[in-house]
């Protein structure tokens, strides 16, 4: 089996390929990474000398590019985008070019070759959930830049595979956390802040929820999806963790034995969704799948994993990622 990764240097990314490498050593790996904000080489170094592992850097932007590689592939795990909310409303045009015209340009060439996709997507793209779950055929409302140009992919997905019967599969995960994950994010950047004993910043009153769920178990569902999904269809991925960032942060803080004086609330972003929520019951009706992990094993695993490896964070945590934000209140 060849397999073709976009985006292979990032979070979800990179712990897919390892997985990948460990439960499937016979699979032909190729990753496409343009190394934009939150790529990092680092997470892959184990697989420098793999002869079943190559690393290609460039754009999924780049059509010439993409025809060579997917024409190489059996399937393509579709993870390359621009993924962080704040970053997409300060400069959303670079999650336009990412998000849509990069997604555009992998179906061409998934078109040309007739190679088998699968799409990642996100439960961003229905917005914020007052109550109840989002099913696969909940009505988008994204709310976001960010959250906007993922919606914007699945339809074209969705065209490609209904105007030009293109083998396609889209799976939409909740918040995945885990090792590797970029210092931007709430739960990286928590833990690496308490380890430094510096302030911990939460937007607004900090009850927004999110369900999270160990990055280990979104990369089995999306091979379960590949194995046994159906082409055409969506699938939902759900951790059913449901918690606030408050809890989040004094988890955190709890289990590395700081004070929650490091908390500081600050001014809330704009279009701050308040909650996401998917129903995965068709994956587990259809496909017979279940996270393995509970949250507190993951976040065990997660605060472990960047208690050890402070080298690799040391380096891409300035004050600007680490922070993000202004006007503390």
């Amino acid at each position: 089996m060849k397999i073709l990764v976009t985006g292979g240097l990032g979070f979800i990314g990179s712990n897919f390929i390892l997985y990948l490498a460990k439960k499937y050593p016979e699979f032909k790996i190729i990753n496409v990474d343009a190394e934009f904000v939150g790529s990092n080489k680092a997470n892959l170094v184990q697989l420098k000398n793999k002869k079943n592992y190559q690393y290609v850097k460039g754009n999924i932007t780049n059509q010439k590019l993409m025809d060579n590689l997917v024409a190489k592939a059996d399937v393509v795990f579709n993870f390359a985008a621009e993924s962080h909310v704040d970053r997409s409303i300060s400069n959303p045009r670079v999650f336009v070019d990412s998000n849509v015209l990069g997604a555009h340009t992998v179906l061409e060439s998934v078109r040309k070759y007739k190679t088998k996709l699968v799409h990642i997507s996100t439960d961003e793209v229905f917005g914020s959930l007052k109550k109840g779950s989002a099913d696969e055929n909940y009505a988008f409302k994204p709310s976001s830049p960010y959250s906007s140009t993922k919606a914007a992919a699945e339809l074209l997905v969705r065209s490609y595979w209904s105007t030009y019967n293109i083998d396609a599969v889209i799976t939409r995960c909740t918040n995945n956390f885990g090792p590797r994950q970029f210092p931007e994010k709430l739960i990286p950047k928590t833990i690496i802040l308490a380890i430094k004993n510096e302030e911990i910043p939460i937007f607004g009153t900090g009850k927004n929820i999110r369900d999270w769920i160990f990055v280990d178990d979104h990369c089995d569902a999306v091979i379960t999806i590949f194995k046994k999904g159906k082409s055409g269809e969506s699938y939902n991925i759900a951790g059913h963790n449901e918690l606030s960032n408050n809890y989040i942060v004094r988890k955190i803080i709890e289990s590395l034995g700081k004070s929650v004086k490091l908390i500081k609330y600050v001014s809330d972003r704009p279009g701050h969704d308040f909650r996401y929520s998917l129903n995965s019951s068709k994956i587990q009706r259809e496909l017979g799948w279940n996270p393995k992990h509970t949250f507190e094993e993951g976040l065990d695993a997660t605060i472990t994993w960047y208690l050890n490896n402070k080298e690799w964070w040391r380096k891409i945590s300035d004050k600007q990622i680490l922070v993000g934000v202004k006007n503390a209140k």
